[in-house]
Order: structure tokens, then C-alpha cells, then sequence
């Protein structure tokens, strides 16, 4: 479980640094983009945002979560907790789903193993105890 929780670190600053960088355009195309998603304002439960302020929200918010994650499996890695073992797991394989469809398939793969990896590691532990 060790081991995994260096992974989901990688995955973590992986993706810090595609949230820090989102708004360095590649091309033209990508550019009108994001300038469409950064330009278009609107009224949003009393403050004035835009699809790119939400975007932004996400991917800092997802930080936090992927480093949550990396601490609870260090943290796990000297315990035995198979119930929270188990949500842990469920949680990363429907967070690799989420980054398969809407994202790529390099990081759901970070996940995927991670979320395998764990349920296999909740496995042995509770057949070895």
C-alpha cells in the first residue's frame, strides 16, 4: 500500500502541473477556447464567474483529493482497516472511470492500478489476519 500511495503522489503532481498550466494554449484553437471559457462572465450565486473559474475550482480542488488519497494510503500502509480499505479502492476506480471518459487514459490508468492494487492489498491483508 506503500508503494501506491507513491503512485497516487506521482498522479497528484502530474496533475498539478497540467492545473497550474491549463491556460497555456498549445494552438490557436485551443487559445479561442479558453479565452471562450476565461471571457464569458456571468452571475453565479452572487458573484460573477465563468466556465474557466469553475474548470480552475476543479482542478485545484482535485489536488487536495489526490494528496488526500496519497496520505490515507502512507497512512494505511502501517494499519489495518479493511472497511476503509475497501472505500478507498471503490473510490479510485470510479475516479479512474471519471478521468477515462472526461479526461485521458494515462491518468485513469494511475488510478485504475492504484484502485486495483489497493483492493488486491485488502485482499491479503484479510487473508493473512
Amino acid at each position: 500500500v506503500l508503494f501506491l500511495s507513491v503512485s497516487m503522489l506521482l498522479q497528484m503532481l502530474g496533475h498539478t502541473m497540467g492545473a497550474l498550466t491549463w491556460k497555456d494554449a498549445p494552438n490557436a484553437a485551443v487559445k479561442q477556447v479558453i479565452d471562450g471559457m476565461l471571457g464569458n462572465r456571468f452571475d453565479f450565486m452572487g458573484r460573477s464567474v465563468s466556465i474557466g473559474d469553475f474548470f480552475a475550482g476543479y482542478g485545484y480542488g482535485m489536488i487536495g483529493v489526490l494528496l488526500l488519497v496519497s496520505i490515507l494510503l502512507w497512512l494505511l500502509s502501517a494499519e489495518h482497516n479493511r472497511r476503509f480499505i475497501l472505500a478507498l479502492g471503490l473510490f479510485l476506480l470510479f475516479l479512474s472511470i471519471i478521468e477515462f471518459i472526461y479526461f485521458f487514459p494515462f491518468a485513469a490508468a494511475f488510478s485504475l492500478f492504484a484502485g486495483v492494487t489497493t483492493l488486491l492489498a485488502m485482499r491479503e491483508r484479510s487473508s493473512s489476519v
